[in-house]
């Protein structure tokens, strides 16, 4: 089982919509069986809170679930728990790597640096901006080309384990 987190600052916005997004990717891939997904905050302020209502209208909008799904933080476990730990902006990957006592394994990455000439790296917090609009699109177009790259590097194929 390949195991993906998706981590921001407090795990109500941008990582549960990364979770809820790539979730009906994989559903969608018929790879259920194959790929496991998560989401935490580096934060603790919303542990065990639902995601933010911005985040369930877009999710909702576009006919995705994230039935659930509450807020967690991230703990030192999860770099070994994971295969690939995917941060929302360098900021996050600053606070995984101090989580992590700076172990170096290459499962930590921003999800935009994934996304070929891609202008933007950092997937904007909408708790703050309020653009939920283009988070969708950013997260979607990041989770997408996860995806791709997971099946590459794992030869995943639809229904076979």
């Amino acid at each position: 089982m390949i195991k993906v987190l998706f981590v921001c600052l407090g795990n109500i916005c941008r990582s549960p919509m990364a979770e809820a997004i790539f979730r009906d990717l994989v559903k969608k891939e018929g790879l259920v069986d194959q790929i496991e997904v998560d989401s935490a905050g580096t934060g603790d302020w919303h542990i065990g809170r639902p995601p933010h209502e911005g985040t369930q209208k877009i999710l909702t909008k576009n006919n995705i679930s994230f039935e659930g799904m509450k807020a967690r933080q991230v703990i030192a476990n999860d770099l070994e728990n994971f295969d690939y730990i995917i941060a929302m902006d360098s900021s996050n990957v600053g606070n995984l790597n101090k989580i992590f006592m700076n172990e170096k394994t290459g499962k930590v990455q921003r999800l935009l640096d994934l996304v070929d000439g891609s202008k933007i790296l950092d997937v904007p917090d909408p708790y703050y901006t309020g653009n939920f609009d283009e988070v969708y699109e950013l997260v979607s177009n990041g989770c997408q080309r996860l995806l791709d790259v997971i099946k590459k590097e794992n030869l995943l194929v639809k229904g076979e384990i």
